[in-house]
C-alpha cells in the first residue's frame, strides 16, 4: 500500500510547493510594489521643489517641481493616442532654465493639424512633474527625423538629439500658456500592481493541485472490481 502512494505523494508535495513558493514570492513582491507606490504618492502630495539636476529615477520619479525658464523652439513631437485629450503629438521642447542649465520639458498635447504651428519662446514658470517615461517596447518604430515624428518617448535618446540633460518635466501648467497645447499633468502613477492576483492564482492553483493529489492516492488505493 505505501509503495503505491509514494509516488503520488512525491508528485503533490513537489507540485504544491513550488506553487505555494511562486504565490509567497508574489506576496513578497506585492510588500515591494506597495513601498515603492506609497514613495511616488508621498512625492506627488509634497509641495513641489526646484528642478534637481542631478535628479534619479529611483528617488525622484513622479517628484512635483517647479521652475523657470525658456523654450528654445527646439521640439521634438510623438504621435499618442487615447490620452485625455485626444490623438495628438507630446510635444518634448528643449528648455533653458535660469540658471543655464538645458532640459526637456513635456508641454502637452499638439493637435494633428497644428504640428507646424510656430511654439512659444517667451520666457515661462512651469509647474510639473519629473517622469522617465517608459512609452517604449521591442515593436516600437524608430523615429522619423526627417518628420520629425517620434512613438515614444525616450528620456536619454531624446536628451541625446536635443543636447539636454536626461531630465524631463511633464508640465502641468505654464504661465503663459502655449495657445497650441492642452497640458497631460501627471496625476497618478502610472504603475501596474497585479501582483496580489497573481498571488491569489498560484494558491488556488495549490490547492487544486493538492486536490489532485488527494483523488489520484485515493484512486491508486481503491480496491480493483472483482
Amino acid at each position: 500500500m505505501l509503495r503505491k502512494i509514494i509516488f503520488p505523494l512525491l508528485l503533490g508535495a513537489v507540485g504544491c510547493g513550488v506553487l505555494i513558493s511562486l504565490g509567497v514570492w508574489q506576496v513578497q513582491r506585492l510588500a515591494w510594489k506597495e513601498d515603492i507606490l506609497e514613495g511616488i504618492n508621498a512625492r506627488l502630495a509634497a509641495p513641489p521643489v526646484s528642478v534637481p539636476l542631478a535628479g534619479h529615477e529611483a528617488d525622484d520619479e513622479y517628484r512635483r517641481v517647479t521652475l523657470a525658464g525658456t523654450p528654445t523652439g527646439e521640439e521634438l513631437h510623438v504621435l499618442v493616442s487615447g490620452t485625455a485629450a485626444g490623438t495628438g503629438y507630446r510635444v518634448i521642447s528643449k528648455f533653458l532654465l535660469e540658471n543655464g542649465a538645458v532640459i526637456m520639458i513635456d508641454l502637452g498635447l499638439l493637435p494633428l493639424d497644428a504640428k507646424d504651428a510656430d511654439p512659444v519662446t517667451a520666457f515661462m514658470q512651469v509647474n510639473g512633474t519629473l517622469l522617465w517615461p517608459d512609452d517604449q517596447n521591442s515593436g516600437t518604430p524608430a523615429p522619423d527625423l526627417e518628420k520629425n515624428i517620434w512613438f515614444a518617448r525616450d528620456v536619454d535618446t531624446m536628451a541625446q538629439v536635443l543636447s539636454t540633460r536626461p531630465l524631463m518635466v511633464v508640465a502641468t501648467d505654464t504661465t503663459p500658456a502655449d495657445p497650441r497645447l492642452i497640458p497631460l499633468p501627471v496625476n497618478t502613477a502610472d504603475i501596474k500592481n497585479d501582483h496580489l492576483e497573481y498571488a491569489i492564482t498560484w494558491f488556488l492553483l495549490a490547492l487544486v493541485w493538492a486536490i489532485m493529489t488527494v483523488f489520484l492516492i485515493f484512486r491508486t488505493t481503491r480496491p480493483k472490481d472483482a
